[in-house]
């Protein structure tokens, strides 16, 4: 006999009864008592798909424009935009991905649930204080006085090593991650990618290098906000959860990460020491020397922001709040500041509130899956689920798993922070990383190209998190 649809949605994962036979029996009865559950599924992995095709709108976005343009030539007129150019742009531009997909969602839950049901899930139970944080955090990451202290800081280093691009790219990678742990991930991903922006890719590296770095960065940024409690994203969701502290987490977590970060990177360097010297002789896009110094008390106050906003993560209208009074800070002192970059953090948080309105309703499947598992195959579904979802949703989920032993709590959290470069929708900072440097990039970032560039990393990381 078939079960009754349940009224709740999405419905909660304890309301399901409990079924024999195995994770794909209790899928299989999952879906007949809520026929939505497939319907979700499918549209999340449709938008998945469509991260992976990006490029080729992009692809198509250019031939149909320059085709349009050489009519508008042949016809004596002067070119202008095509609207369909336009539009296939804008469905190639990865950050509106999720937002798009959200839309047939929204539709998809109508048709099914009504337009009552549809918005009460948009607007009261997704929870879109993540997005919110990270648009805050990465444009005050962006600023100058912030980018300026944090050049300072690396310069420094990078100086220990004759302020050549490998010193550069050796300083990013590894001292930069670990700031993560200190200032946000997402702080830590924005000034990252700016540095490598101005001091790496502005060399013009071969594609090769150019993959290796965007991986390494992906892969040493998810795991380099593991030395602190609420730095991380995937960290965040369980340590109040799970009472873990900053003890915990540098005896757990923290020593394992830095030596994973500087293996990561020792690998990658010794593979790409040569280009690496080669880039010496090619000048970088830094003006750095050209610009006066940004007052002391600027910087401090500009920290200030941070620190408020940091500490207020959980509250959007707190750090809402406090960034619309860094607004008026920067507009006051706009002698000292460049032009607040708004467009980009927009960008990110659009491509989050989409992931994480995909991601409430994935929880019937994930949830199972990550009950049913050992230690070894939970650490490494983990990395894989990491993969195709953002690895807060799958540490969040693994919350909801009654009984979970401390092994398997680790192990989860240590397969999704392990994974968290392998896509752009792995880990919450990086489209941050990925709106920064697509520029670099000819015809925008590949995820397969990424992909490849991060499974190196992945695997040594992953060796120290759950080997050692």
């Amino acid at each position: 006999m078939a079960l009754p649809t349940l009224a709740a949605f999405p419905t909660p994962l304890d309301a399901y009864p409990l079924v024999d036979g195995g994770v794909l029996a209790t899928l299989a009865q999952r879906v007949t008592a809520e026929p939505f559950n497939l319907v979700a599924t499918a549209i999340f992995a449709l938008a998945i798909v469509h991260t992976f095709a990006v490029k080729r709108f992009l692809v198509w976005a250019h031939d149909l424009q320059a085709a349009h343009e050489a009519r508008e030539r042949a016809a004596g007129r002067p070119p202008s935009p095509h609207v369909g150019a336009e539009l296939l742009h804008f469905v190639g531009e990865i950050e509106a991905v999720f937002g798009l997909w959200a839309i047939v969602l929204a539709v998809a839950i109508t048709a099914f649930r009504g337009w009552p049901t549809a918005k009460d899930y948009l607007s009261h139970t997704v929870n879109y204080t993540e997005p919110l944080f990270v648009f805050v955090i990465m444009a005050l990451a962006a600023t100058r006085p912030v980018v300026d202290l944090a050049e300072r800081i690396l310069r420094r280093v990078a100086m220990l090593g004759g302020g050549t691009a490998s010193a550069w790219w050796l300083a990013i990678l590894t001292l930069g991650p670990l700031l993560g742990s200190f200032i946000t991930e997402p702080a830590a991903m924005t000034i990252c990618a700016l540095l490598l922006g101005r001091q790496i890719y502005a060399r013009s590296p071969s594609r090769r290098l150019a993959y290796a770095t965007l991986g390494l960065l992906f892969v040493n940024i998810s795991i380099g906000g593991t030395l602190s409690h609420f730095a991380a994203p995937p960290v965040l969701m369980v340590a109040r959860v799970w009472d873990w502290n900053l003890g915990f987490m540098l005896l757990h977590f923290g020593w394992r990460a830095c030596l994973g970060i500087a293996l990561a990177t020792a690998a990658y360097f010794t593979l790409y020491r040569g280009e690496l010297a080669q880039l010496a002789a090619l000048p970088p896009d830094d003006d750095s020397a050209a610009r006066l110094p940004v007052p002391a008390w600027i910087t401090a106050v500009h920290l200030g922001f941070l620190v408020w906003t940091v500490a207020n993560a959980h509250y959007p209208v707190l750090f809402l709040g406090g960034f619309l009074f860094f607004l008026g800070f920067a507009k006051a002192t706009k002698p000292e500041q460049d032009p607040i970059e708004l467009g980009s953090p927009l960008l990110v948080g659009f491509f989050l509130a989409g992931l994480v309105i995909h991601g409430g309703l994935q929880g019937w499947w994930i949830a199972p899956v990550l009950a049913s598992l050992t230690e070894v195959p939970l650490f490494l579904s983990a990395i894989g689920l990491t993969a195709v979802n953002d690895n807060a949703l799958i540490t969040y989920l693994a919350t909801l798993v009654p009984n979970l032993s401390e092994a398997l709590k680790y192990a989860v959290v240590a397969g999704a922070v392990s994974g968290g470069g392998l896509t752009v929708i792995a880990n919450a900072p990086n489209p941050a990383g990925q709106a920064i440097l697509a520029r670099w990039f000819d015809g925008g970032i590949s995820p397969l190209g990424l992909l490849g560039g991060a499974l190196a990393p992945t695997a040594i990381v992953a060796a120290c998190m759950i080997l050692l």
